[in-house]
């Protein structure tokens, strides 16, 4: 999930950013007493992050119940065996911190996005590259925050059914 948005979003963010940057929209922005920043970088973070959490409370609910689906129809389990398995191993604190990461997620995809868009060098082609820069450092950043998150989580919430 976090990946997708880094990947979709924050490159589309990244290049219109870059693109604006390089054609001087900002800089004459900026001639106009009009901060980039406030209207265009926070209102894209914002709705990176906000998508993010929506988007990982989706697959939380399409994955619980297409777990269910497998489980008791494809499989011919029962709903009562289904629901006893998934209360003995699932928790309420895990729907929490996914959507706590799913956050931090999108406010790192945003920001390093933005900052990349912002700061593209040499011309068209430098947006391409600070595209391509900002979707390889997201995903380094995401899995260093993740292991980071996931450590201090475990450590926090003792896991269920071990």
């Amino acid at each position: 999930m976090a990946l997708l948005i880094a990947g979709a979003g924050g490159s589309a963010i990244c290049a219109d950013l870059g693109s604006r940057k390089i054609r001087e929209e900002l800089d004459a922005m900026e001639v106009m007493g009009v901060s980039p920043i406030q209207r265009l970088v926070v209102p894209r973070v914002l709705a990176t992050m906000l998508v993010a959490v929506l988007l990982n409370g989706m697959v939380s609910v399409v994955g619980t119940l297409g777990g269910y689906f497998f489980n008791v129809i494809m499989q011919g389990g029962t709903p009562g065996a289904y629901l006893a398995s998934f209360s003995a191993l699932a928790q309420l604190p895990d729907l929490w911190i996914s959507e706590i990461k799913a956050l931090i997620f999108g406010f790192i995809a945003g920001v390093v996005a933005a900052y990349r868009g912002l700061n593209p060098r040499g011309g068209p082609k430098g947006v391409g590259d600070a595209v391509n820069q900002s979707v390889v450092i997201t995903f380094m950043l995401l899995f260093f925050v993740n292991m980071v998150l996931t450590a201090i989580y475990l450590q926090v919430v003792p896991p269920k059914g071990g």
